[in-house]
C-alpha cells in the first residue's frame, strides 16, 4: 500500500470515529497525527508540527482575547445593543446575531468572531429561553460567509488575491470580495430564517452559563427583602457624621434596623467605626417610617427601594454569595452584617441559614450558612479563587461580565483589540504575532491575570485543530492531495468552463471536509491555475471560486476551528452539521458555477 492510499485510509477511520461521536474529538485528532507518523507517512516532527503551528498559536491568542472583551463586559454591552434591536423575537434576534457575525468576521477573522460573540450569545439564549441550538451553528456559518466580504475576512483570500498577481492579472481589490459575499451571506440568512427551525436540532448542552445580568436585584430579593430595603445618603450636615454604626441604630425605631453600609460610594474600609459624609447607609423597615428615619438622622433618603436601584453592582463594586462548606476553618467564628474582612477589602452585607436571613446580630458560622458580601471586583476574585474556606455560588468573574456593560478595563480591551485588527488588516505583523501581542498588551495592562488567560483558552479546540494540521501535510507529501487534482484536470478538460468551476468546487468540498480550508487553497490554487490556462479560461473566475468554495466549510464540524467553537455551546452531534450545511452547500456551488462567470467573466 502506497502513502497516498495509507492517507485516505487513515482519513477515512479519523472520520467514522468523528461520527461515531463516542471518543473525545481532541483524543481521534490527536490519534490521527500519530497514526500518520506510525505508520510513515509523516517523520514524528511533521506529525507534531501541528502543535507549535503559528495558526493554532493564533487561535490561541483570539480565545484570550474573547475572554477579555467578555470579562470586561465589552460583549456584554454588544449584546444589550444586539436584544435592544431585536426584542424577544427570536426570527430578528438571530438575524442581528448572524449580520453581527459576518460584520465582525470580515474585520478580525471568523475564528476570533466566533469566539468573541459564543458568550454573548449563549446568554442571550439563556436569558429568553431559547434553544442555543438554535442560535449556534447559524452564528459560525454567517461568519464562514462574512469572511467573503473584505480581503481580510479569511487567509484564504489573501492567498488567492496574491495569487492572482503573481500569474499576472493584479490584485482582487479590498472589498471587491463583497461582490459575491454579499449575496452569499443573504443565502446563508435566508435559508436559517427559512428552514433553521426545520433544520436544526432544538437541544441545549447538559450545561450553560446562568444569565446574572439582574443578579443583584435577585440578591436583593433574597437577602435584604427588597421591598423594605432603602439606601439613605450622609450630608455633611447629618447628626449621624462621627459616630459609629452602633450609635447611628440606637436612634432607629425599633422595627428599623441597618444591615450594611456603603462607605464612600462603595470602597469598603476596615474601620467602619465612624459614620462620614458621602456614606450610604443601608436600612431595612417599615415604608412608613423611612421619612421619620431621614428626618430624625438628617440622611437624605433615597426614594427608590433597593430592587429598583441595583448600585450594590457598579464598575467598582460587586456583591457575591459565598457558601461555607463541610470542615472550613470558619466554622464557628462570629460574623454580623455590616462587619469588614480580615483582609480589609471585603463587607459582609447579610447572613442566611436554611434559607432564612440571621437578622442584624452576630452569629456564629456553621456549615451551609451563605454570606452575602460585597467590595472591590479584584478582591471579589482574590477570595473566591484563593479562599479555601468559602465557596463562591457564582464567579466573580462571570457575574461583572454580565451585570456591568463596559466595566473596568473595557476601554484598554477595545483599544487592544482595534490595534490587533489594524495590524491583522494591514498584515503589517504575521497573524500569531499580532495575537500574541494583544495578549502581552492585556495581561500588562491588568486586563487579565495570566491564570485567567490560561483558564479562557479552549485546550480541546487547541489539541483538535493541532492534531488535524499534520493530514493536510500527509495529503500533500504522499501525492493523495496531486492525484485528486489531476483527476479534476481529466474530467474537465474539453468540456464546458463551468464545468471546470464545478469541479473546483466538488474537490474544495471533498478535500476541505478533511482538512483546514486555508489547506485547502494552497492545494487547489495552483491546480486552479494551470487547468484554467490548459483549458484557456481566464484565471480571476478560477481563482475566486477556490475562495467561495473553501468558505463552504457546513458539513462537518471538523472542517473548521469556528464550526468546532460552536458544538459544544450548541450541543451539537456530528451528523447535525450536514443536515442544515446541505441547503447552503448546494446555493454555494450554484453560486460558483453561475453567479461567479457573471462578475468576472470566464
Amino acid at each position: 500500500m502506497n502513502d497516498a492510499a495509507t492517507v485516505y485510509l487513515i482519513l477515512a477511520g479519523a472520520v467514522g470515529l468523528f461520527a461515531w461521536n463516542r471518543l473525545p474529538v481532541e483524543l481521534v485528532a490527536v490519534g490521527t497525527a500519530l497514526c500518520l507518523a506510525a505508520t510513515g507517512v509523516l517523520s514524528t516532527d511533521q506529525a507534531l508540527a501541528g502543535f507549535g503551528d503559528t495558526t493554532v498559536i493564533f487561535i490561541a491568542t483570539l480565545f484570550v482575547v474573547s475572554t477579555a472583551l467578555d470579562s470586561t463586559g465589552v460583549t456584554t454591552w454588544a449584546g444589550q445593543q444586539l436584544i435592544r434591536l431585536a426584542g424577544d423575537n427570536p426570527k430578528r434576534l438571530l438575524l442581528f446575531t448572524m449580520l453581527l457575525s459576518a460584520l465582525l468576521t470580515s474585520i478580525i477573522s471568523v475564528n476570533g468572531a466566533v469566539a468573541a460573540l459564543i458568550p454573548m450569545v449563549v446568554v442571550i439564549a439563556v436569558r429568553l429561553a431559547l434553544p442555543t441550538s438554535q442560535l449556534m451553528m447559524p452564528l459560525a456559518f454567517a461568519a464562514h460567509a462574512g469572511s467573503m466580504l473584505a480581503l481580510t475576512g479569511t487567509p484564504v483570500n489573501v492567498l488567492v488575491s496574491e495569487a492572482a498577481n503573481d500569474a499576472g492579472t493584479g490584485h482582487f481589490g479590498f472589498f471587491e470580495f463583497a461582490l459575491i459575499g454579499v449575496p452569499l451571506l443573504a443565502i446563508v440568512v435566508v435559508v436559517t430564517l427559512l428552514l433553521g427551525s426545520r433544520l436544526l436540532p432544538n437541544r441545549t448542552p447538559n450545561s450553560l452559563p446562568p444569565d446574572l445580568s439582574q443578579h443583584a436585584r435577585t440578591l436583593g430579593a433574597t437577602y435584604l427583602n427588597a421591598r423594605d430595603v432603602y439606601r439613605f445618603d450622609v450630608p455633611e450636615s447629618s447628626p449621624a457624621v462621627g459616630h459609629s454604626i452602633e450609635d447611628a441604630e440606637d436612634h432607629l425605631p425599633d422595627h428599623v434596623e441597618i444591615v450594611g453600609m456603603e462607605i464612600n460610594d462603595g470602597a469598603a474600609v476596615e474601620d467602619m467605626g465612624e459614620v462620614q459624609p458621602g456614606d450610604v447607609i443601608i436600612v431595612r423597615g417599615d415604608p412608613e417610617v423611612v421619612e421619620s428615619v431621614a428626618l430624625d438622622l438628617g440622611l437624605k433618603a433615597r426614594p427608590k427601594p433597593f430592587e429598583a436601584d441595583p448600585a450594590l453592582v457598579t464598575k467598582r463594586l460587586g456583591v457575591v454569595e459565598f457558601v461555607v462548606p463541610p470542615r472550613s476553618a470558619m466554622i464557628g467564628e462570629s460574623v454580623f452584617p455590616g462587619m469588614v474582612t480580615e483582609s480589609g477589602d471585603l463587607v459582609v452585607l447579610a447572613i442566611q441559614r436554611g434559607g432564612r436571613d440571621s437578622g442584624p446580630k452576630a452569629v456564629e458560622l456553621a456549615a451551609g450558612d451563605v454570606l452575602l458580601v460585597q467590595g472591590e471586583w479584584e478582591a471579589l476574585e482574590r477570595e473566591a479563587y484563593t479562599d479555601q474556606e468559602v465557596l463562591a455560588v457564582h464567579s466573580p468573574e462571570h457575574l461583572r461580565a454580565q451585570a456591568v456593560p463596559l466595566g473596568p478595563k473595557s476601554k484598554e480591551t477595545i483599544a487592544v483589540t482595534v490595534v490587533m485588527v489594524i495590524l491583522l488588516a494591514t498584515g503589517a505583523v504575521p497573524a500569531a504575532v499580532a495575537g500574541l501581542l494583544a495578549c502581552v498588551a492585556l495581561i500588562g495592562l491588568g486586563v487579565l491575570s495570566t491564570t485567567q488567560a490560561y483558564r479562557g483558552i479552549s485546550w480541546s479546540t487547541v489539541l483538535l485543530v493541532g492534531g488535524m494540521i499534520p493530514v493536510s501535510t500527509a495529503m500533500q507529501v504522499s501525492g493523495a492531495a496531486d492525484d485528486a487534482a489531476q483527476l479534476l484536470v481529466d474530467l474537465t478538460s474539453g468540456h464546458d468552463p463551468k464545468l471546470f468551476l464545478l469541479g473546483i468546487f466538488l474537490l474544495s468540498a471533498v478535500v476541505g471536509s478533511v482538512i483546514s480550508n486555508t489547506a485547502t487553497a494552497l492545494i487547489l490554487i495552483p491546480i486552479a491555475i494551470a487547468a484554467s490556462r490548459e483549458l484557456g479560461v481566464a484565471l480571476e473566475p478560477a481563482l475566486m471560486a477556490v475562495g467561495v468554495s473553501t468558505s463552504a466549510a457546513f458539513l462537518l464540524p471538523i472542517t473548521t476551528p469556528a464550526n468546532l467553537m460552536v458544538m459544544g455551546p450548541g450541543g451539537y452531534r456530528f451528523g447535525d452539521y450536514w443536515k442544515f450545511g446541505l441547503p447552503m452547500l448546494v446555493l454555494y456551488g450554484l453560486m460558483v458555477v453561475f453567479y461567479i462567470p457573471l462578475i468576472w467573466p470566464l
